[in-house]
């Protein structure tokens, strides 16, 4: 039993599954400036900068199509978008070295709102009418501010779920050594 629970994917169903009900629930009534919150992005950028690009994109595509599954949105668009946006989070920050919590949280800031511009253009590519309009400058601004903040505890919880350990962060790969 212990064994399952230590597996990345069980891990970031035991996280994603709350913060899921989380952001469909309390945090879409809780609306600064008229903007919903977007926990399940910002946990999908934080598992990027936690543990690496390929780390990153799982964890989006995960948390993504979890979401979509229960947004009237097209399946799979945010998927696309979080699973993105978790590869390019990773890509930014190296797995080997320890990155300082300001920017990681400047980090999940910038991709949140690339993200959320990202996201309508795609969905207008597909054929959604409607998401482009001039408060998407807004929706980006308030976005990259709560993800920021929340980046300093979604950034551990990542690592948690994703069993990414500090030593093996910090640790050179093997084949410098043969």
């Amino acid at each position: 039993m212990i064994d399952l629970v230590n597996r990345p994917g069980v891990r970031l169903l035991m996280v994603g599954l709350p913060a899921l009900a989380l952001q469909t629930t309390l945090l879409a009534e809780l609306t600064p400036f008229g903007v919903v919150m977007q926990l399940i992005l910002c946990m999908s950028i934080g598992a990027g900068v936690a543990s690496g690009p390929e780390g990153g994109a799982f964890a989006g595509f995960v948390l993504g199509l979890m979401f979509d599954l229960v947004l009237t949105s097209p399946l799979g668009l945010s998927a696309l978008v979080y699973g993105l946006a978790g590869y390019v989070g990773g890509f930014a920050f190296s797995a080997s070295l320890a990155n300082p919590r300001w920017l990681n949280a400047v980090t999940c800031a910038g991709l949140s709102a690339a993200a959320m511009f990202v996201q309508p253009v795609v969905a207008n590519w597909i054929g959604v009418e409607g998401w482009i309009s001039s408060r998407l400058v807004k929706v980006m601004i308030v976005v990259a501010v709560f993800n920021g903040v929340a980046s300093y505890a979604v950034v551990p919880a990542m690592r948690w779920c994703l069993a990414v350990r500090r030593l093996q962060r910090l640790a050179p790969p093997s084949e410098v050594f043969l």
